[in-house]
């Protein structure tokens, strides 16, 4: 019974994670901002047509972190090895668009960045506390 609970909870974790990373506010130099979800379309468009300009660490590493985080959701029991990767590659940016909003100053990039960070603390909580046995 608690491993079920335990499940749902880590699967649950996992899919905030995900969705909280697609709500990463962009800002930069001219005025130009986005949401992550928004540059993550363009980036698949251009993966598509013009791979060259689109293979960047920055956009294909969080890219991969999030299709490992969708891939735990499938997983009866979510991996813990897949849920520290996908969440190391997606915390790679989410950590610098962190780091940039407190030394800007910019709340938006502070306050979008927050929620994930949030809940990988969590989840690396959830991750590594022992379960007991009934």
């Amino acid at each position: 019974m608690v491993a079920i609970q335990t499940s749902k909870m880590k699967k649950a974790l996992n899919l905030i994670l995900l969705v909280t990373s697609l709500f990463a506010y962009l800002e930069w130099g001219g005025g130009n901002h986005t949401f992550l979800f928004q540059a993550e379309m363009e980036v698949m468009k251009l993966l598509f047509s013009k791979p060259g300009s689109a293979v960047h660490p920055f956009t294909i590493i969080p890219l991969l972190g999030q299709v490992i985080l969708l891939f735990t959701l499938l997983q009866k029991q979510p991996g813990k090895l897949l849920t520290y990767i996908g969440m190391g590659c997606i915390g790679l940016l989410l950590l610098f668009i962190f780091a940039i909003g407190i030394m800007g100053l910019n709340y938006k990039m502070i306050l979008s960045a927050a929620p994930f960070i949030i809940t990988a603390i969590i989840t690396i909580r959830v991750h590594s506390r022992k379960t007991k046995k009934e």
